[in-house]
């Protein structure tokens, strides 16, 4: 079998609610959705959702490769763009492409992937997950209140601007949970807001009401010595790693104890996951992948190694025109039978559909504000922007 060709096309997701962080959300709620198929000579096509990005630089690597060596196949990748570096977006691209060819290998043996890779159940653990800074009190009640109807009994809050209203929005979260455990799992996710020491302050003031079980990137992803001391100052484990790119960006983490549960951001892909899980495996700590709905293939993966932790599951829909051979149920994920990673891609709806996808809008959680990090005081004026807000 030999890879002779690929093809790519853009879909949207429809949230139905504005999603985002604490440095901006997509008030529309519709996000661009890029899928990549992979071609080949025998007819299989791998399909993989997750990122576009440099893609025609890197496919050289891979035409006229067969494409069941997936592990050579990404360092071969990972190679192929040595010069330039696989850091950033282009990671994204790489872990896309992988994804696919991952899917090409588990049809071409009449397998789904998580059989492939070794799982033995198929049931994936998740923590349900809104999106939800600009959420209404009341739409975030409603928001987990029928994610614990699905069975969840773990929830995480976008927050990190004021410690009132994330007390205020946890007890909520706590009280839609507890229909399904008398002590919730609640996490507080400050996507690298914050200084060390205003994450001390403030993990330490929220740690003073409630029990988080894990505080999210509270720090710069690159700051392990940060990290080390936060994990060393509060209660809560110190989750990070989502926007690493590479595997060897988390050796400083590893080696100063920097961080307790360890994340990957399903957008870089299978192989990624694969192999970080087992580095944090050597190290006794946890692994959880973050926005599977950005590649569900990476469920597969999760269901196959030792320390899965959760899940973060942050919607019960689909890209249009995507079906995945998975439901939501009993607090996580129960992937399918379907060959493969189990997608299928309407691409004549695709291709007809019109929409307005603004994932990338000048205002939303892909750019940081200018002053994060560097208030005085962590809450935001009344009616400010945190995409636009500047200090007086």
């Amino acid at each position: 079998m030999k890879i002779t060709g690929y093809r790519t096309l853009r879909t949207h997701r429809d949230w139905g609610r504005p999603v985002g962080d604490v440095n901006g959300f997509i008030a529309s709620g519709i996000t661009e959705v890029p899928i990549v198929i992979v071609e080949t000579d025998e007819g299989i096509e791998g399909v993989a959702v997750g990122s576009d990005h440099d893609i025609a630089r890197i496919f050289p690597a891979l035409e006229g490769q067969d494409p069941r060596g997936v592990s050579g196949l990404y360092d071969r990748m990972l190679a192929h763009v040595f010069k330039a570096g696989h850091n950033g977006a282009t990671f994204g691209g790489i872990a896309t492409l992988d994804a696919a060819l991952w899917d090409i290998k588990a049809k071409a043996l009449g397998e789904p992937l998580w059989r492939l890779l070794g799982g033995r159940d198929r049931f994936v653990p998740g923590y349900a997950s809104g999106l939800d800074i600009a959420l209404s009190d009341e739409r975030l009640a409603d928001f987990y209140a029928a994610m614990a109807e699905r069975g969840f009994t773990s929830g995480k809050l976008k927050g990190g601007r004021d410690v009132e209203t994330d007390l205020r929005r946890l007890r909520i979260v706590q009280e839609q949970l507890a229909r399904n455990t008398q002590h919730p799992a609640l996490m507080l996710d400050a996507n690298e807001s914050w200084n060390l020491k205003q994450a001390v302050r403030y993990v330490s003031a929220v740690e003073a009401e409630i029990d988080l079980t894990w505080i999210e990137e509270p720090l710069r992803r690159w700051d392990a010595h940060g990290h080390a001391r936060l994990s060393q100052s509060v209660r809560a484990a110190v989750a990070t790693g989502e926007n690493l790119t590479g595997l060897e960006q988390f050796r400083a983490l590893f080696d100063l104890g920097a961080v307790d549960v360890v994340q990957t951001g399903a957008v870089w892909g299978i192989t990624h996951f694969l192999r970080l899980a087992y580095a944090a495996h050597a190290r006794d700590l946890p692994i959880s992948p973050v926005g599977l709905t950005s590649n569900p293939a990476v469920s597969h993966a999760a269901a196959a190694v030792p320390n899965h932790l959760t899940a973060e599951v942050q919607d019960l829909g689909m890209p249009f025109g995507v079906l995945v051979d998975e439901h939501v149920d009993e607090g996580g994920i129960i992937l399918g039978d379907a060959p493969g990673a189990g997608l299928t891609v309407d691409e004549q709806a695709i291709g007809a559909a019109v929409h307005d996808g603004d994932w990338l809008q000048s205002a939303g959680p892909h750019v940081r504000p200018l002053r994060a990090g560097l208030s005085l005081a962590a809450e935001r004026r009344a009616g400010s922007s945190p995409a636009t807000h500047r200090d007086a």
